[in-house]
C-alpha cells in the first residue's frame, strides 16, 4: 500500500496526538506512545481509536 508522504506528515495518533509512522508491511500506522495501530484500508487509514489494534512485538 502506498500513502502519500505530504498526508503521512500531517496525520497524528488520534488519542495522544503524537508522531505516527507507517509500518514495514505499509498496511497500518503505528504509535508507539500509545502501542497502536491504525489500519489503511483502500489506502485510507482509518484514524478511530476504537478500531485501533494494539501492536503486537
Amino acid at each position: 500500500m502506498s500513502i502519500n508522504k505530504e498526508l503521512l506528515d500531517i496525520l497524528a495518533c488520534p488519542k495522544c496526538k503524537g508522531d505516527i509512522y507507517l509500518d514495514d508491511a505499509g498496511n497500518g500506522l503505528i504509535c508507539d506512545k500509545c502501542k497502536l495501530i491504525y489500519e489503511i484500508k483502500d489506502d485510507i487509514p482509518i484514524m478511530l481509536i476504537e478500531k485501533a489494534r494494539p501492536v503486537t512485538p
